[in-house]
């Protein structure tokens, strides 16, 4: 998701410019629109943006004052320049200052879209570049945790991979120093170096970038980027995990594959009953209960019990990153009668009690 400031002292073409790019086919939204560079920088105090589109002449700050602090301030953000025919002598110092193009007013749909792909295009570049650099600076000293992701997709160990996930974090994070905004790309350059690590398995890895983790934001407060990018950085790594596995898990008949789907479907659909037992899992798919454990078994790695519990942890950390629930209501909605014995299984599962989990992603 690219978030957008508006930068222009004229109101209708403030409010032009952000239709156009709300309608923008991709991931964008418009974060904020200042009218002029002064207004801007006060709203970047308190704001997140990728990107600033800015018009050239405005007053008390004009456009290239605010391109020049935002290249020395926020070194992640990308500059579009709106000028007229009159001011292209101007447009020409925004390009010398590292604006990724110029727009001419009138600004046309085509135009506008023309450029922003271009800006999203440098963008991914730059900091898929700077997570390559950060990668290959830290060669020497992630052995340990690549050696514990290799070990668990090699041998399905689902349950403990979310520990490992949170170390990941903690790891990457202490690389981009700051630049919360590489945490995405590092994650997806975690990923194809773990592939790497498998390749003798002959892994063919495809996972897409993806987009933002269901948060969906228009604005971001400079206080929560830190939490926002660790959020996504974790559903990244979750991501990957998850196909690896399946991947390890090789190719299936159709007719076994639609069979453990339905049971899984069917776990999902009733993970917050507290009764639930195999007989009616079995009873839903048409097996013996026998033969439908030790064929999900066997397909899977991992029993339907675990499969239960694997998903009710999931859905237990994204209410507690997600949502101001108690304790004892996220048990409940999980099919816990009891919150001690919910957090008891959440320790079990991942090392740390619910709410220690939750401390270490929002430290």
């Amino acid at each position: 998701m690219n978030r957008i400031l508006i930068v222009d002292n004229s109101p209708i073409i403030r409010t032009g410019l952000a239709k156009m790019t709300e309608n923008y086919p991709g991931e964008v939204m418009v974060s904020g629109t200042a009218a002029n560079g002064r207004l801007a920088l006060d709203w970047l105090e308190g704001h997140y943006a990728d990107i600033c589109i800015t018009d050239i002449r405005m007053p008390l700050m004009d456009g290239l004052e605010l391109i020049e602090y935002v290249n020395g301030h926020y070194p992640w953000m990308s500059s579009i320049i709106i000028s007229s025919y009159d001011d292209f002598s101007y447009a020409k110092s925004g390009l010398e200052l590292g604006a990724v193009d110029y727009l001419l007013k009138p600004v046309s749909q085509e135009n506008l879209y023309r450029v922003l792909d271009k800006a999203f295009r440098r963008i991914r570049e730059t900091r898929n570049h700077a997570a390559n650099v950060l990668l290959l600076k830290h060669l020497t000293t992630h052995r340990d945790i690549m050696a514990r992701w290799v070990e668990h997709i090699r041998y399905n160990r689902h349950e403990t991979m979310p520990l490992l996930i949170v170390d990941t974090l903690d790891m990457l994070e202490k690389w981009v120093d700051g630049r919360y905004d590489l945490l995405n790309p590092l994650a997806m350059e975690w990923l194809f170096l773990v592939v790497e690590e498998l390749k003798h398995e002959k892994i063919t890895f495809h996972l897409e970038e993806g987009k933002d983790l269901g948060l969906g934001d228009k604005i971001i407060a400079a206080h929560k980027v830190r939490f926002y990018f660790r959020i996504c950085c974790v559903r990244r790594l979750e991501e990957g995990a998850r196909y690896l596995f399946h991947i390890m898990n090789g190719d299936r008949s159709n007719q076994t594959r639609r069979a453990i789907e339905r049971v899984q479907a069917f776990l999902e659909d009733n993970h917050a009953a507290k009764d639930l037992s195999l007989q009616q899992v079995a009873d839903h798919i048409g097996f013996s209960k026998n033969y439908l454990s030790n064929l999900f078994k066997q397909e899977t790695g991992t029993t339907i019990w675990n499969y239960l519990l694997d998903f009710r942890m999931k859905k237990a950390r994204e209410m507690l990153l997600n949502t101001d629930l108690k304790l004892y209501e996220i048990a409940d909605r999980l099919g816990y009668s009891e919150q001690i014995y919910f957090s008891r299984i959440f320790k079990e599962r991942y090392g740390l009690s619910p709410l220690e989990f939750k401390k270490r992603i929002e430290q």
